[in-house]
């Protein structure tokens, strides 16, 4: 299985839903551990890095669209 790009900015869908309702998070802080933030409430969770790539689903809004150029 390929892993599962993604950046900082980046809103991302994880595996189980926030208690708020919601499962919409965006990448806030990157490095040996992740921070996201909830989009609904604004509660942040920090995990780490590998916690957070078992636990995302997709990437829903990505921070800096990939453009094909045209030759």
């Amino acid at each position: 299985m390929e892993a599962k790009k993604f950046e900082l900015g980046d809103v991302v869908e994880m595996k189980k839903q926030h208690p708020c309702g919601t499962n919409e998070w965006k990448i806030i802080r990157m490095g040996a551990d992740i921070r996201i933030k909830c989009e609904g409430c604004q509660h942040s969770v920090m995990i780490p890095r590998r916690d957070f790539e078992k636990k995302l689903k997709k990437i829903l809004i990505p921070a800096n669209p990939v453009t094909e150029e045209q030759n």
